[in-house]
C-alpha cells in the first residue's frame, strides 16, 4: 500500500473514501469483513457513519445519547476496535461522523444526561449542556409527548418512574407520592400535547425533530466532555479523519472547528455545509472543505441539456395550472415554516428582543418570520455574512413596505456578532431554509426533478462545458482537499437514478406525451405531484412495489399539499397508491414504462459513467456512497440504506482485475471498472491530480465532450448521449499534448499529434476514458 499524501501542512489527506452506514444490521464486524475489499476498490479511507451510542433502534446513528461509548448494538468499542484493525492491516484509515449540535432524547432513560436534566431541572450538574429556555416554561422542560392535554389522565407511577405507556420519565427527589398526575406537576419537567412543539417548546431541537436537543456546545466544558472519546480515537490512531454533521447549528462553527483542530491535531476535517450558488465557506474556518453536494450539483449540472428547459416548463405550467415562480414557492415554503413547525424557535427569538420601542410585537414577529424566509444562504457568519443580512433586509423592505419600520429596528440587533439574539437568529436561519426547500419546496416543484437535489438550484436548468470548467479550476485553487460526492444518505435520489433522468431533457416532447396519457388514464388531484412520482417511478425502474409506495407516501406529505404527516388524508393517499398501482398492474401503462426504459436506460448508463469519472478525477477527495460503484437506483431514506451485495461486487472486481473490460449493460460492471480504475490512480499517483487545466474539444460534436488534464491523468467524458447518438463524433477531437497516450479503463493506446486525438477512436469501448502517458 502506497504512503498516504499530506498537504503543505504535513496533515494526512484521503485520497478517496467509502461511506458506510454502520448499524445494528450492519455492525463493525461486518464493516471489517469489507476492509479488504474496500482496499482492493482503490479508496484510502472508510468512511463511517455516527458510532457513538445512540437511541435504540436507530438506523442512522445522528440520534447521539451517550458521547463516552460506541453504540453496543452497532459493535461497541470492541468491535470497533476489530474494525480499525482490519482497516490498518490493509493499510487503511478511517473517517469518523460526529453529530457536535444535538442529542437523541426520544427516550430519556437512554441518555444519563437528559434523564439528569429532567430530573433534578436547573440543579443538574448538565443542565447548562442542553439548550433550554428556563424561564420560558416557568423553569420545567415542556416534552410535547401528550397525543392531548387530556392524557396526563394516562400516567402512571411504576418502580419509582413516572410512565406514559412506553414512555419512562424519572421522579425528582422529594416529590414522590399521590395520584401520577400530582407527580407529575411536581417535576422540573411539563409533558404536554405534541402539537404544542411548533410554539411552545422550550429547548433547541435539530430542525423540528422534538426528540433531538440542541446541545451548548460551544460550552468548553461541554465540548470536552462530548469530544473525549472522539479525541482519545484520534490520538491512539483509531480515527484519522473527521466528518462534522450540521455544523450551521452550532452558536459557533468557527470557535468549534478552532477547538476541534486544537483538541485533534488538525486532522483532515470536512463539514457537512450547503453552500447556495457562489458561496463561500469562510476562509477562517479550520477545515478542507464540505461533504461535497457543492460538487455534486456541479457535476449533475453538466450532464443535463439546458435546450429542454422551454419544453420542461409548459409542462409544469399546463399540470401546475400557472407558471411556477419558484423563489416565490420557496419563500411561502419558508414561511410555512416559521409560521408552523419551527414557530417555537421564531418566538424564542422574540422574546429575546422583548419590545421594541415604536413597533408592535405583532410586527416584530412578522418581520422576523420575513428575514427567516427571505435569507438567501441558509446562515450568515458574522461579521463575515453580514452582507447577507443587509441584502434580506432590503429585499424585505422592497417586499413588504409595512414592515420596513420593524425590519430596520431588527437590522442592527441581528448583526451584532456574538449577541444571543444575533447567534439564535443564525441557528434558525438554516433549520428554516432546510425544512422550507430541501423538505417542501423539492417535493412541490416537480418540474425536473432530476434538479431537486440538496445543494442544487431546481431553477437553473443544466450548464455549459466552460460554467463547469469555471467551477472547477475554482475548485482547485479555493478548497482542493474539499470531498466530493454524487450520493449520501441525505440525497433525495441517487446518482443512477439522477443521470438517467438527465436523458428527459434531451427527449422533452417524447416525455411529455407519456406524461400525459398517464395522468389521463390514472388522474390524480394533485397534478404536480403526480409528475413528480411518474418521474421517479422511472428514474428508479424497476423498483418492487413495496418500494414505490413507500416513497409516493414520503414524498406526498413532505410536500404538504394534498396530505401531511401530521394530518394525512386517507382519501387522497388511496388515490396515490393507487396510481402506483397502476404502474405495476394496467397493462398498458406497465407497457409503456418497461419500453421507454429500456430505451432511455443505455443513455442513463452513459450519463452515469460520465458523472461518476468527472467527480473521482475533479479536485477534492472522492467519497464513494456504499454500493454505488455499481448501479444503485435508490429513493430516499430509508430506500437508500437497503443491504449491499458486497460479494458480487468482489467477484466482478475480481474479473476486472484480471483484464476483463465489460460493456456497458444492466450488471454495472463498467460503473466498478471506473470506480476501481480512478480510486487506484489517485491513491497511488497523488502527483498526477495537482492542476486544472480544460482540454479542448474541436469538431462537429464538441459540445458532447468534457475533458480536462489534472497534470498528469486526463479525464474524458461523454454528455448528452441521446443526441449524440443521432449524429455520432464525426470528426471530433481533443487537444491532448502531443505524444503517446493510454487508457486506464479499456487499455486502448492512442496517439496525439497535431490534430489531437479522434473522439470516435477513444470513446468507442466506453462513454468515458481515464487517459495516462504511455
Amino acid at each position: 500500500m502506497t504512503t498516504p499524501s499530506t498537504d503543505d501542512r504535513g496533515r494526512e489527506v484521503p485520497s478517496g473514501t467509502y461511506r458506510l452506514q454502520v448499524t445494528a444490521d450492519f455492525t463493525l464486524d461486518d464493516a471489517a469483513s469489507v476492509a479488504g475489499y474496500l482496499a482492493d476498490l482503490g479508496v484510502s479511507h472508510a468512511y463511517s457513519s455516527p458510532l457513538l451510542r445512540s437511541a435504540a433502534g436507530s438506523t442512522h446513528g445522528y440520534d447521539t445519547t451517550d458521547h463516552g461509548h460506541i453504540d453496543e448494538p452497532r459493535g461497541g468499542r470492541a468491535g470497533l476496535d476489530r474494525f480499525v484493525a482490519q482497516l490498518h492491516e490493509h493499510g487503511l484509515g478511517l473517517v469518523l461522523d460526529l453529530v457536535p449540535n444535538h442529542m437523541g432524547v426520544a427516550d430519556a432513560h437512554e441518555s444519563g444526561w437528559w434523564w439528569d436534566v429532567l430530573q433534578h431541572g436547573r440543579d443538574s450538574a448538565h443542565a447548562g449542556a442542553v439548550d433550554i429556555d428556563w424561564d420560558f416554561g416557568g423553569g420545567k422542560v415542556r416534552i410535547p409527548t401528550l397525543g392531548s392535554a387530556d392524557d396526563v389522565s394516562a400516567l402512571e407511577v411504576i418502580d419509582g418512574e413516572l410512565r406514559y405507556y412506553d414512555n419512562r420519565f424519572p421522579i425528582a427527589p422529594g416529590t414522590e407520592g399521590g395520584t401520577p398526575q400530582e407527580v407529575h406537576s411536581r417535576q422540573h419537567y411539563e409533558l404536554v400535547d405534541w402539537r404544542r412543539a411548533d410554539d411552545q417548546l422550550n429547548y433547541r431541537r435539530f430542525f423540528a425533530i422534538n426528540t433531538l436537543a440542541g446541545l451548548r456546545v460551544e460550552d468548553p466544558e461541554v465540548f470536552r466532555a462530548t469530544h473525549a472519546l472522539v479525541v482519545e480515537l484520534v490520538e491512539n490512531g483509531a480515527v484519522d479523519a473527521l466528518r462534522i454533521d450540521h455544523p450551521d447549528g452550532l452558536a459557533d462553527p468557527k470557535g468549534y472547528l478552532d477547538a476541534l483542530a486544537a483538541a485533534t491535531g488538525s486532522r483532515w476535517t470536512v463539514v457537512e455545509k450547503i453552500l447556495e450558488p457562489g458561496e463561500e465557506l469562510p476562509d477562517s474556518w479550520q477545515t478542507a472543505g464540505t461533504t461535497g453536494y457543492d460538487a455534486l450539483a456541479e457535476v449533475d449540472e453538466v450532464l443535463v441539456d439546458p435546450a429542454g428547459e422551454p419544453a420542461f416548463t409548459a409542462l409544469d405550467t399546463e399540470l401546475a395550472g400557472r407558471r411556477v415562480d419558484y423563489a416565490q414557492l420557496v419563500h411561502d415554503c419558508k414561511r410555512e415554516v416559521t409560521d408552523g413547525m419551527l414557530g417555537s424557535e421564531v418566538a424564542r427569538l422574540q422574546r429575546i428582543i422583548g419590545d421594541l420601542s415604536g413597533v408592535p410585537a405583532e410586527q416584530v414577529t412578522e418581520g422576523l418570520a420575513e428575514l427567516l424566509a427571505s435569507f438567501p444562504v441558509y446562515r450568515s457568519y458574522l461579521p463575515d455574512g453580514r452582507a447577507h443580512l443587509d441584502e434580506t433586509v432590503a429585499a424585505v423592505k422592497v417586499r413588504r413596505p409595512d414592515l420596513t419600520a420593524a425590519v430596520d429596528a431588527l437590522h442592527p440587533l441581528l448583526g451584532s456578532a456574538g449577541t444571543e439574539l444575533a447567534t439564535r437568529f443564525e441557528q434558525t436561519s438554516g433549520p428554516v431554509m432546510a425544512k422550507g426547500v430541501e423538505d417542501s419546496a423539492y417535493y412541490r416543484w416537480a418540474r425536473f426533478v432530476a434538479l431537486n437535489e440538496v445543494g442544487g438550484d431546481p431553477a437553473r436548468f443544466g450548464s455549459t462545458v466552460a460554467e463547469f470548467h469555471d467551477a472547477q479550476r475554482h475548485r482547485a485553487e479555493r478548497r482542493p482537499e474539499s470531498m466530493t460526492t454524487l450520493s449520501t444518505h441525505d440525497t433525495k435520489r441517487s446518482e443512477d437514478v439522477r443521470a438517467r433522468l438527465a436523458v428527459l431533457a434531451e427527449i422533452p416532447g417524447e416525455w411529455a406525451g407519456l406524461v400525459r396519457g398517464w395522468l389521463g388514464r390514472h388522474p390524480l388531484a394533485d397534478r404536480s405531484l403526480a409528475h413528480l412520482v411518474w418521474q421517479n417511478l422511472v428514474g428508479a425502474w424497476p423498483l418492487s412495489r413495496e418500494r414505490a409506495h413507500a416513497y409516493v407516501e414520503k414524498a406526498a406529505r413532505e410536500a404538504g399539499t394534498s396530505t401531511t404527516w401530521t394530518n394525512p388524508v386517507p382519501e387522497f393517499e388511496d388515490q396515490l397508491h393507487a396510481l402506483v398501482d397502476a404502474a405495476f398492474d394496467d397493462a398498458t401503462t406497465h407497457a409503456e414504462i418497461e419500453r421507454f426504459v429500456a430505451r432511455i436506460a443505455p443513455s442513463g448508463w452513459s450519463n452515469s459513467l460520465s458523472q461518476k469519472l468527472l467527480q473521482l478525477t475533479i479536485a477534492g477527495v472522492p467519497d464513494v456512497y456504499q454500493g454505488t460503484e455499481l448501479w444503485d437506483f435508490s429513493l430516499v431514506d430509508p430506500d437508500n440504506r437497503r443491504p449491499v451485495d458486497y460479494d458480487l461486487r468482489r467477484r466482478l472486481l475480481a474479473r476486472l482485475d484480471e483484464g476483463w473490460v465489460p460493456p456497458v449493460d444492466a450488471e454495472g460492471a463498467a460503473k466498478l471498472l471506473v470506480v476501481s480504475r480512478a480510486l487506484r490512480h489517485r491513491r497511488e499517483h497523488p502527483e498526477a491530480f495537482a492542476g486544472y487545466a480544460p482540454v479542448q474539444a474541436t469538431g462537429s460534436a464538441a459540445d458532447h465532450a468534457v475533458a480536462f488534464d489534472r497534470g498528469g491523468v486526463v479525464t474524458v467524458a461523454t454528455r448528452l448521449p441521446v443526441r449524440l447518438a443521432g449524429t455520432g463524433w464525426g470528426d471530433t477531437g481533443l487537444a491532448l499534448p502531443t505524444g503517446a497516450w493510454r487508457d486506464l479503463l479499456t487499455g486502448t493506446r492512442v496517439v496525439s499529434d497535431a490534430g489531437g486525438v479522434r473522439a470516435a477512436e477513444l470513446l468507442a469501448q466506453l462513454p468515458v476514458a481515464l487517459l495516462v502517458r504511455d
